[in-house]
């Protein structure tokens, strides 16, 4: 049986791995993650990439798994993983939260995210092979000790029928937010539009609305972001902009266009791609109210450098450390809970 430091150092050395791997292989490997879906470019593929061999060092292991007794589980169980693939490699953190725990992780992928995370499993076994019994890509996750399935509100409902008997996390739709307060400069736009455009906004980290104090800050916005233009290159995400567009000016809606980017002042939560919603407030005491009605609904909450309370800093959502758990459900916890 392997210990948890031989499970730790598994994961470091995947980390290492990720961070050496050459160019050539790097442009295999994204070609092939691009041609099964067209929104994982080899930017968004390099991205993911770096964000998990950033997390998978021995240091960041130490610092959090130290709040947890995962040497106090002693029986294996094998729990299914329903993985979303809204993002590249978006299911690898409860992949890695299952075989950290000392469990057996019985995977469900999705279609738009299959190569990237059949190559990150490939991958870990080559470089331990004793994982190879505690890892399963399955295409029907029956029986199993504990689920985690993760999805949108409508999917969660077909998640609960099926999995409601056992031991489960079930995910639903969350989305993220901004906070600007008029102080903020055009540098500090650009970093927000990482937190917009990274992924081109397809994550629940993704900034899908601002809240504002007034309108002559959104132009402020509009014009530092020019230098992600380039997104309007995907044809998908383009073709998202002028249908939106098209729907805003056929039924007279008010909004901004940047050419692309369209901001429509509204009420939801959740924007469609292409399209980011804002919201004006007029003190803390109104946002907060606001915010609050909205938290479980919400994913992170990003300012200027993390001002308001639990925020995190422009430019930073798409960068989770390893115990950022989604929909602030501790996922170590309930493993951990199992035995």
């Amino acid at each position: 049986m392997m210990t948890l430091e031989d499970r730790i150092e598994a994961f470091v050395k995947l980390g290492k791995k990720i961070n050496e791997l050459d160019r050539e292989e790097f442009e295999i490997l994204s070609s092939n993650i691009q041609n099964n879906n067209t929104w994982f470019t080899p930017v968004q593929t390099e991205d993911a990439l770096r964000t998990i061999s950033i997390n998978l060092q021995k240091e960041n292991f130490e610092s959090w798994l130290s709040s947890y007794d995962l040497k106090a589980v002693k029986k294996i169980k094998s729990i299914g993983v329903l993985m979303a693939g809204n993002v590249p490699a978006v299911g690898f953190h409860d992949l890695l939260c299952v075989l950290i725990s000392g469990h057996k992780a019985c995977i469900k992928l999705s279609s738009s995210d299959q190569v990237l995370m059949n190559w990150l499993v490939k991958e870990l076994i080559a470089l331990e092979p004793r994982f190879d019994p505690l890892i399963s890509v399955e295409e029907m996750l029956k029986s199993k000790d504990a689920y985690i399935a993760t999805g949108s509100d409508n999917s969660a409902r077909y998640f609960e029928y099926y999995f409601g008997r056992y031991p489960h996390i079930i995910r639903k739709n969350r989305t993220s937010v901004g906070i600007l307060d008029g102080i903020e400069k055009p540098n500090d736009f650009r970093d927000l539009g990482k937190d917009v455009f990274q992924y081109y906004g397809l994550g629940c980290r993704n900034v899908s609305k601002l809240y504002v104090r007034n309108n002559d800050t959104l132009i402020e916005f509009l014009d530092a972001i020019a230098e992600f233009r380039d997104v309007a290159h995907n044809h998908k995400y383009h073709n998202n902009y002028e249908y939106n567009k098209s729907i805003f000016l056929v039924n007279k809606d008010p909004h901004l266009d940047n050419g692309f980017l369209l901001m429509k002042e509204s009420n939801a939560l959740v924007s469609p791609i292409a399209v980011l919603y804002y919201e004006l407030y007029a003190d803390l005491e109104e946002l907060n109210l606001r915010l609050s009605e909205e938290k479980e609904k919400i994913q992170c909450i990003v300012s200027l450098k993390s001002w308001y309370p639990g925020s995190l800093d422009f430019g930073t959502a798409q960068c989770p450390g390893l115990d950022d758990y989604a929909d602030g459900v501790d996922t170590l916890q309930f493993l951990q809970n199992l035995s």
